[in-house]
């Protein structure tokens, strides 16, 4: 399989932002990436997002699917275990009609104390919920009569409503930060959706992690990899520091400050300078400097889908349009021509 493409766009703006404008924004970025030969787009999901404003996964992408033509629409993530079962199935096979039989979908446990409680998850359900829910939709998708009485729903004999396009239901992409996440990614999903949080040398050792559990259930190797990276490209590294620097700090703050690197790997911590923070862990730099800092994604990691964010809450468009010209027109290609490992 050779390497795939996809821009990663997460419509997050400082509290305040014209929303309107900033949607437009979205679309031509995606218009963009449409007309460029990427891949595929992919949008996130967060509830009571303290300091930024963003708009909702389900109907974003929706939205999204009128500007992207043959790009792949990807739900990166959808934190099910607040939802119900039924909602999801039907609001995600709806997507894949949408999307013409063109949608993944996405799926992530969260870590956030103030999601968990809005929706009324406590601490010592989370897990079972989020399992129960994806086992509730995935028989929703398969079977014809679903019966089930859990914590997440009741259910006698119900048919959905609305089947997916693909069969038997769009691929499941898991989202995990920790080892145990990275474990649950190898037993219940298609694959693992690496995350752009941990550095290089955290993701090879938890996709040693992988590739033993999926060895210990039997299972074979995925065909497909997919991998975040944030990015910036530039000339040279100092005017993509300087361009790409303060949003993709900001953001980090952010993160920290709702929890984000204490449901990772010990030793992965968002509390230190930015300079520090970007070592290992950021795409920062000229065409060929982003594709070195790359390419132990494919080499080492074995990643061959590639979903590159390049925009962050209160970067102005044209310099997000910026780097993604550069890269369409010089990362690109070269990326094209790589083989991913098995």
């Amino acid at each position: 399989m050779t390497m795939k493409v996809g821009i990663f766009l997460t419509n997050q703006n400082p509290v305040g932002s014209d929303m309107v404008s900033a949607l437009e924004d979205q679309y031509v970025m995606t218009r963009l990436a449409r007309d460029r030969g990427w891949d595929a787009v992919a949008t996130g999901q967060h509830y009571l997002s303290e300091g930024m404003s963003q708009l909702q996964l389900i109907p974003y992408l929706a939205r999204l699917a009128a500007e992207a033509g043959h790009l792949t629409g990807v739900a990166g993530v959808l934190l099910i275990g607040l939802h119900n079962p039924v909602e999801v199935a039907e609001c995600m096979a709806s997507l894949d009609v949408i999307w013409r039989g063109n949608l993944v979908f996405g799926v992530g446990l969260g870590y956030r104390d103030v999601e968990f409680d809005a929706f009324k998850v406590p601490k010592g359900q989370r897990l079972r919920r989020f399992e129960q829910c994806l086992e509730v939709v995935k028989r929703l998708w398969t079977e014809d009569k679903v019966t089930v009485d859990n914590d997440v729903c009741t259910l006698s004999n119900v048919t959905l409503t609305c089947r997916p396009v693909q069969r038997p239901h769009p691929p499941i992409w898991f989202a995990a930060n920790n080892d145990n996440a990275v474990r649950r990614a190898a037993r219940l999903g298609d694959t693992w959706f690496v995350n752009p949080h941990a550095t290089m040398a955290t993701t090879k050792r938890q996709m040693t992690l992988y590739r033993e559990e999926l060895a210990r259930l039997g299972k074979p190797f995925p065909r497909v990899v997919p991998l975040i990276k944030e990015i910036y490209c530039a000339k040279d590294t100092a005017t993509a520091v300087e361009m790409a620097g303060p949003y993709l700090a900001a953001k980090y703050q952010t993160y920290a400050s709702w929890g984000q690197d204490t449901v990772m790997p010990s030793g992965e911590t968002f509390h230190q300078p930015f300079e520090s923070l970007l070592h290992d862990r950021f795409v920062l730099g000229s065409p060929e400097e982003c594709y070195e800092q790359l390419r132990p994604c494919w080499e080492e990691v074995g990643a061959n889908f590639l979903f590159l964010r390049t925009h962050w809450s209160g970067m102005r468009l044209g310099p997000a349009l910026a780097s993604m010209r550069l890269i369409s027109e010089e990362l690109l290609p070269a990326l094209r021509r790589i083989k991913a490992r098995d």
